[in-house]
């Protein structure tokens, strides 16, 4: 009889232990929940977050700012102020030299809201920071090609806009580069006697990018290629439609010297690829 009692008291025992166990657990979490409630902040309202980004922008901290606009976008999605934040988080990052970033989100503005009156901004911002990726001309120039779409997709799509007129000066400058990469390696073609190959690369500067700087020399290199070649028409056309269109170039006066060297003189050859090229863009 004891041990039955005893027996009796001892799981009495357990089950108080248990309770008191289970009672300050629920005591602990619901603490826990408390105090997670005091340190969580309320929604900030979005105009508040947002003027806050535009403070940081003045006071020149634009890697702050793009925080805080993107912060807009977070809390408040899909409403107005999280449109105007989307634009100004990709300024803030482009002024922060945050190129990427301001890739990314300036063609997410672009995809969500194409009817906007900011979207030829986020498209010219994306052209820009694309350019200002362009690598030096002895690396590979597939940037420098995706920056040069991105400035030509500004012109097309708002050509009315003051964003079009500086995206044609960035072209030029893009266009150039481009052209002075084909001349770079027209030239080791051409220190290598690879004449066909050094011809085929100036070829390119001439029919693709008559209006870059690069195509004076080009033409000058292609005197030089031909009459290595042997093929004098082809170089005395070069020379003559060099001739023509940059009559004061010094190119001009090597082109000469070359032709002249091999007996011939600058002549225009009106059924040449070189003079079809520059009719064909207005420039022969």
């Amino acid at each position: 009889m004891r041990f039955f009692n005893e027996a009796l008291h001892a799981r009495a025992v357990v089950r108080g232990v248990a309770l008191a166990l289970t009672l300050s657990m629920g005591a602990l979490l619901a603490g826990c929940a408390a105090d997670k409630d005091d340190v969580l902040i309320p929604d900030e309202p979005a105009e508040k977050i947002y003027n806050e980004g535009l403070t940081l922008l003045r006071r020149q901290e634009p890697e702050k700012a793009a925080k805080r606009f993107e912060d807009v976008d977070r809390t408040h999605p899909y409403s107005e102020w999280a449109r105007k934040s989307l634009i100004m988080t990709t300024y803030a990052n482009f002024e922060a030299g945050k190129y990427d970033e301001a890739i990314a989100s300036g063609r997410r503005y672009v995809a969500l809201y194409p009817g906007s009156q900011d979207a030829a901004y986020a498209q010219y911002l994306v052209a820009s920071a694309l350019y200002e990726n362009i690598p030096d001309i002895s690396r590979d120039q597939r940037k420098t090609r995706q920056a040069l779409d991105a400035l030509e997709d500004v012109v097309r799509k708002y050509p009315n806009t003051e964003y079009a007129a500086t995206a044609k000066k960035k072209i030029e400058v893009a266009r150039d580069q481009l052209a002075g990469k084909e001349m770079a390696i027209g030239r080791y073609y051409l220190e290598q006697r690879n004449y066909t190959g050094a011809i085929n690369r100036f070829k390119i500067v001439v029919t693709q990018y008559q209006t870059t700087r690069q195509v004076e020399e080009a033409l000058m290199r292609l005197t030089e290629a031909y009459m290595a070649l042997g093929v004098v028409s082809e170089a005395q056309t070069a020379a003559a439609v060099l001739g023509y269109n940059f009559p004061d170039s010094p190119w001009y006066k090597d082109a000469y010297k070359l032709v002249q060297a091999g007996g011939s003189e600058p002549q225009e050859n009106k059924a040449s690829w070189i003079s079809q090229a520059f009719k064909k863009a207005g420039l022969g």
